[in-house]
């Protein structure tokens, strides 16, 4: 066998090889489009609705798990998209349980209405304390022990609202001046009686007994 030969036997494996690869691609990407032929595009809208059928639920993601596509509901909960019969569009949205709907076969129209009414999805979680102690006891002593962020300054004025403080503080307050005129009064008054009457013995006053007794209770 000559070396030209050998060329022109292995050009031609070659050239076979692509010719059947090419055909293989060729008879899939018919078959892919007869497919996609067969299978009914349709136009899929609809609104989803809550558990009272009264409120919408905008934000709500329809999704088609098979193809990878999807939309969300608009602020009207109102969503359109397209499907093939045979689809199953899933749709899920927080706070609500996840509703499926399969797409069912099309003789008539291209389009697809449908209302779509998801149930709540209520969980209730167990009840947990949260204590910074690990025992009653030491919250006990640490709440005791606890110091108020302005405790020096309560402080304070509780020693300054001291019944002792108090009475000391009014005892050495000076005389107002309703006090001044009384005082005043009752010594032209004492003068009026000295100059036109005998002097009285204080001994035997009770006025100034009353006036002598007061005053030391108020020096105790």
């Amino acid at each position: 066998m000559t070396k030209s030969l050998l060329i022109d036997r292995i050009d031609k494996g070659l050239d076979l090889r692509y010719i059947l690869i090419l055909s293989f691609f060729v008879f899939s990407f018919a078959s892919l489009n007869a497919q996609e032929q067969a299978e009914k595009v349709i136009q899929f809208t609809g609104v989803v609705f809550g558990a009272d059928s009264s409120s919408v639920v905008p934000g709500t993601h329809v999704y088609i798990p098979k193809s990878g596509r999807g939309t969300t509901t608009n602020p009207y909960g109102f969503f359109s998209l397209p499907v093939l019969e045979g689809d199953s569009v899933l749709f899920s949205a927080v706070g609500y349980k996840r509703a499926y709907f399969i797409i069912p076969k099309h003789d008539k129209e291209s389009s697809l209405r449908v209302i779509i009414a998801l149930q709540d999805d209520i969980q209730f979680l167990e009840e947990v304390e949260i204590r910074p102690y690990p025992t009653e006891s030491m919250f006990k002593e640490a709440l005791i022990s606890m110091e108020l962020p302005d405790q020096k300054e309560y402080a304070n004025i509780y020693q300054w609202l001291n019944s002792q403080v108090m009475t000391e503080a009014y005892l050495s307050l000076p005389a107002s001046s309703n006090a001044n005129h009384q005082y005043f009064m009752q010594q032209q008054r004492q003068s009026y009686i000295n100059r036109y009457s005998p002097p009285q013995n204080q001994l035997l006053n009770p006025f100034a007994w009353a006036n002598f007794i007061n005053s030391l209770k108020r020096k105790n």
